[in-house]
């Protein structure tokens, strides 16, 4: 028998009913356990990829909150976002250090390249540009993270070349 994959790229997108079904079992695995709505809107990030409003309702409706509720945590915290997110996440460095050598310079040539602003994603959902106040990289400043990779002492001339990497 031929299995098809449902994680990877080569299966089609599933549809929101289907996106909906895999958290309302999550939201039925948690229903009962303290704390829940943190860990579930964790994992709907993951399933959906970000916490659209269908999601936000869903999991209040499920676990027994308002949508003020859910809504409020989910604006609390940065980790979770509202809009559809880029395969990679690029964070420039605004602290003290990387702001005196530069970075605001990085910044504007991020937008500039990318063709979008802080706290968006490009068109083809392949970058989402976002600014953080301090990296702990002040030695090698200015600095930028692009997923899990810090980018040290960043010129605006190189932020195409940065880029090439993740395409």
């Amino acid at each position: 028998m031929i299995k098809t994959c449902e994680t990877c790229a080569c299966a089609e997108p599933a549809t929101e009913a289907e996106l909906l079904a895999r958290l309302d079992e999550t939201i039925a695995d948690y229903r009962r356990v303290p704390g829940a709505l943190i860990p579930v809107l964790q994992i709907a990030q993951g399933i959906f990829g970000y916490l659209p409003d269908s999601a936000l309702y869903r999991i209040a409706t499920g676990l027994g909150k308002s949508y003020s509720e859910v809504a409020g945590v989910v604006g609390f915290y940065n980790f979770f976002s509202t809009t559809p997110r880029g395969r990679h996440t690029i964070r420039v460095c605004l602290g003290t250090a990387c702001y005196v050598r530069g970075s605001k310079r990085v910044l504007e040539s991020f937008k500039h390249t990318l063709g979008i602003d802080v706290g968006e994603t490009t068109p083809n959902r392949q970058f989402s540009l976002e600014v953080a106040r301090c990296l702990g990289a002040c030695g090698i400043a200015p600095a930028c993270l692009v997923d899990d990779t810090v980018h040290q002492s960043i010129r605006p001339n190189q932020i195409p070349d940065i880029l090439q990497k993740y395409e």
